[in-house]
């Protein structure tokens, strides 16, 4: 049937060979019908090619729209098996039953039906799209979201090649069940025309309506919108997007360098089919709309004539009018894996390197969600990586996948926690063990016995500084004698935003501001300080690109004793600063006097 209709088309000057070939790749790639394909891509409408399957066929076409079908005809056939076939019961005459068919050659498909129901069957033609919408209709009683608005309609034989703000190329993407050529960015969503068309808020306890759901994620102006989205975070160095929906709003941010900005808010109507293309990519359940759940996409983005892969994982979150979905960007390309670009001041580093090159005892990264701990850890198993060593990592989740590193994915679901995958771990003649982060006394035990007994542990754990990691280990119930004698480094570290080169200029700050963050009165008075005007480059913010500030706590033997006799916090700080520590705040006063960032983003960070 796909290579008749694809004739038929080109000989009728429907379509081009050009597009026809386009079309047939698609559909190798993402399945389906050839007419479907050839709509979903917005060479042709579904009018046309119901028209030409009539005249091909002999058959009569129908546009269901403008019936309104019994329901004792309705129940004829079981939603399982029209959405199986794609067809609808539209009346019956007697022992004749008329059914509306995307392909009416399926002869299986009519011979099913007239097995079960016992009528004979009269195919006529309807669009496919049509007919998944009327199923959603007529099967679960709700009204369908019409999102084929003009509003939204692109034209890809007009399309041109864009130019981003930048001025390099607008990157196309390659996404599963998506449009194969994408040349479009956030600007060219205009949504002004929808003012007034938005619909009523859903009630969370509506019956769900799957197939019109699903048809509705797949229609191509949501599919378009989803793709713009990942292309334009990848061009604007987002790290996440965040798709938030609201009573009377719909609002799509990205953060870039730490901080959100708002970029989108599309018409409520494309808010559940926006989502549910999210959540279809993603793998996960479109049905449940109680429950959080968490999934992964991957994609290709060919950026200048090369093809880069790239991880997206999706959470999605439900709130009180919709469920919220934000995309983790994970791109290898941004994943430095070389130490010394991190933003260690050259002491700290040294103690760093010297103490993962140890043969046995743990290193601790501390800091917030977003700081980046897992940089600094897939560094240090970078560095260590090697044919002699056995590394293996459990992690919630693996971010990225590194060659010749053993990482599992935790899944408590079924009992895999960081406690269950220790202990196999010391079973697996290990070197070296990631735990990606120590939650509670379970964990942190079996670690520090492993640290104990000739491993090398790496972990993370969420406090404010490196000091008070000691006494939160000690609260989770591990003595202090084993956090004295297993623990060999402790560093806490923040992510600020470094000034953008482009658009790098002088600013004059009174001595006393400086003096106020921590410089001495000396060196304030003749300090250079420096801030980003806002550029094209740095999309105005006069940031680009973020740097490490590092606090380096190495356990000497004199921290050891302090551990053992129950010091404080406090006192382990003074201590830690008198042996030569640099504090989170030390060490963003450096990346001042360097002309690396701002006072707001280390004040903004640190504390005295």
């Amino acid at each position: 049937m796909s290579s008749k209709l694809g004739e038929i088309l080109v000989r009728e000057n429907l379509v081009t060979p050009q597009q026809l070939r386009e079309a047939m790749e698609y559909q190798r790639t993402s399945g389906g019908r050839l007419g479907a394909n050839l709509v979903k891509l917005g060479i042709i409408s579904d009018d046309v090619i119901t028209a030409v399957l009539s005249r091909q066929y002999g058959v009569a076409s129908i546009n269901l729209d403008l019936f309104q079908i019994e329901p004792s005809v309705i129940k004829l056939i079981s939603q399982e098996v029209a959405l199986k076939y794609t067809v609808l019961p539209v009346s019956r005459s007697g022992a004749t039953l008329k059914l509306a068919m995307a392909d009416p050659t399926n002869v299986f498909a009519m011979d099913d039906i007239k097995f079960m129901t016992g009528l004979n069957v009269e195919p006529v033609i309807a669009s496919e799209a049509s007919i998944q919408m009327s199923i959603g209709k007529y099967y679960s009683g709700s009204t369908e979201i019409d999102i084929f608005d003009a509003a939204f309609a692109f034209e890809p034989d007009k399309s041109t090649s864009r130019k981003s703000r930048n001025g390099s190329k607008t990157v196309k993407a390659d996404v599963g069940l998506s449009d194969s050529d994408l040349d479009v960015s956030l600007e060219t969503f205009d949504f002004a025309h929808s003012d007034g068309e938005e619909l009523e808020v859903i009630d969370n306890n509506e019956e769900i309506d799957l197939a019109t759901l699903t048809k509705e994620s797949q229609g191509a102006p949501v599919v378009r919108l989803v793709n713009v989205l990942m292309v334009d975070s990848l061009r604007r160095g987002a790290s996440d997007i965040h798709v938030e929906p609201y009573e009377k709003d719909f609002r799509i941010r990205f953060r870039i360098d730490g901080v959100l900005y708002d970029v989108m808010h599309p018409p409520m109507k494309l808010r559940d089919p926006l989502i549910s293309r999210l959540k279809i990519m993603s793998k996960l359940d479109i049905s449940e709309k109680r429950l959080p759940q968490d999934g992964r996409i991957k994609i290709k983005v060919k950026v200048d004539d090369r093809s880069r892969e790239l991880d997206f994982r999706v959470s999605t979150l439900p709130t009180l009018f919709g469920e919220k979905v934000v995309l983790r960007l994970l791109d290898k390309e941004k994943l430095m894996l070389d130490m010394t670009r991190l933003g260690f001041e050259p002491e700290s580093l040294a103690k760093f390197q010297r103490n993962i090159a140890n043969p046995y005892g743990m290193v601790l990264v501390t800091g917030p969600t977003g700081s980046g701990k897992t940089n600094t850890l897939y560094s240090a198993l970078q560095s260590l990586n090697t044919p002699e060593t056995n590394i293996m990592t459990a992690e919630d989740p693996v971010e990225f996948n590194l060659e010749g590193i053993n990482q599992v994915q935790m899944k408590e679901q079924i009992g895999l926690n960081f406690a269950a995958a220790l202990r196999s771990f010391l079973r697996q003649d290990p070197n070296i063990i990631l735990v990606g982060e120590i939650r509670d006394f379970e964990t942190a035990e079996i670690a520090i016995k492993a640290a104990l007994t000739g491993h090398l542990v790496l972990s993370t754990l969420h406090t404010n500084d490196a000091p008070s990691t000691i006494s939160r280990l000690v609260n989770m119930g591990i003595e202090p004698f084993l956090v004295a004698t297993s623990v060999n480094l402790i560093q806490a570290q923040r992510l600020i935003r470094r000034i953008c080169n482009n658009c790098k200029e002088e600013v004059h700050v009174p001595p006393e501001g400086l003096v106020e963050i921590g410089f001495d009165i000396e060196e304030a008075s003749t300090l250079t300080l420096y801030k980003g005007r806002g550029c094209e480059a740095c999309l105005n913010t006069g940031y680009r690109g973020r740097v490490g500030l590092y606090e380096v706590m190495e356990v000497t033997d004199e921290l050891r004793e302090l551990i053992i006799i129950g010091a404080s916090s406090m006192e382990l700080r003074k201590k830690a600063i008198e042996l030569g520590m640099i504090t989170l705040r030390e060490s963003g006063l450096y990346k001042i006097r360097e002309g690396i960032t701002t006072i707001e983003e280390v004040v903004k960070e640190t504390v005295l």
